[in-house]
């Protein structure tokens, strides 16, 4: 990177995790020139996949647009569960400052694709975080209760639910996507020593920041690969950094008689959150800095999926 390059990172989230090849079509139609494409990963008990690019904000506003055109394709709703809650194939596609560009700038790259989305494929659009349209939109949560199911109901009879874009109706098969501008996030798993996901459910309620937790944490309690699991997304690493989400975790699970035995991060973590000395990063599987390094995997991106 040069001080003049401006460069956004996209981490659209698909409401698909189990079939490779679905996934790999979507990846490789989001190939355009100028995009790195730095992580893709699918998690076949959540079903979702996460898929992480950057590079120049006009090619990767144009990438993500053709990502969720592809998700819109493949992936029909009706016919997907997942443990994970959604409300779109191409669920949530926020944008993200990297280098050269700020946060209100992504505002506005976050309607432009959003735009895109609704006039090319009909799927109607929610802008959320700094992108939101409306106050009771910023917060992800709001947007997606009810998930698929249950927003397709409401917004036939209360206008309040209804897209911020297109609609009223949501797509019959692709849903709707929620289109943001965000600082980084962190998504980090905690797998307990336990199958009980009751456990994981207690903890989650005490550790996120919408039940008087910690500051910027979203989290719930799943089961997953057999274990019960803490799902969080940490919105402000600077605040509230990733030790700390961990040192509570483990004293809440001590009370339950469990303890925190794996981690993992999903898709890239920037360097300032990394803490290497520290028990959260010993427990994550299989961590590679080259690779799940933000400023690393800039200087070396992934090699495109095959069309075919």
């Amino acid at each position: 990177m040069n001080d003049t390059e401006q460069i956004i990172e996209c981490v659209p989230n698909f409401s698909e995790g189990r079939d490779i090849r679905c996934v790999e079509s979507i990846v490789s139609a989001m190939k355009v020139d100028g995009v790195r494409l730095l992580d893709w990963s699918l998690d076949t008990d959540h079903n979702r996949s996460v898929v992480t690019i950057a590079g120049p904000p006009a090619a990767v506003i144009e990438s993500a647009v053709r990502g969720a055109g592809r998700a819109a394709e493949l992936i029909d709703l009706t016919q997907q569960q997942g443990v994970h809650p959604r409300i779109g194939a191409a669920d949530v596609i926020p944008f993200v400052p990297v280098a050269g560009v700020k946060l209100e700038q992504c505002v506005m790259f976050a309607r432009q694709a959003g735009l895109e989305i609704w006039r090319r494929y009909n799927v109607p659009v929610y802008f959320y975080e700094a992108a939101a349209a409306r106050p009771d939109r910023a917060n992800l949560e709001n947007v997606r209760r009810g998930q698929f199911e249950g927003l397709r109901d409401d917004v036939r009879k209360d206008a309040s639910r209804r897209p911020d874009l297109g609609g009223p109706g949501l797509h019959p098969t692709a849903g709707a996507s929620v289109v943001g501008a965000r600082k980084f996030l962190i998504a980090y798993n905690i797998y307990l020593d336990s199958s009980d996901v009751s456990i994981a459910r207690a903890i989650a309620r005490e550790v996120r920041a919408a039940s008087g937790g910690l500051k910027g944490i979203k989290a719930l309690g799943v089961l997953a690969h057999g274990r019960a699991q803490l799902t969080m997304n940490i919105t402000d690493f600077e605040a509230t950094p990733v030790s700390k989400v961990f040192d509570k975790v483990s004293r809440l699970a001590a009370r339950h008689k469990t303890a925190p035995v794996e981690g993992e991060v999903i898709g890239l973590i920037p360097e300032a959150a990394c803490e290497r000395d520290s028990e959260w990063m010993r427990q994550l599987m299989g961590f590679d800095e080259a690779a799940k390094v933000l400023e690393r995997r800039l200087l070396s991106p992934l090699m495109w999926p095959s069309s075919s």
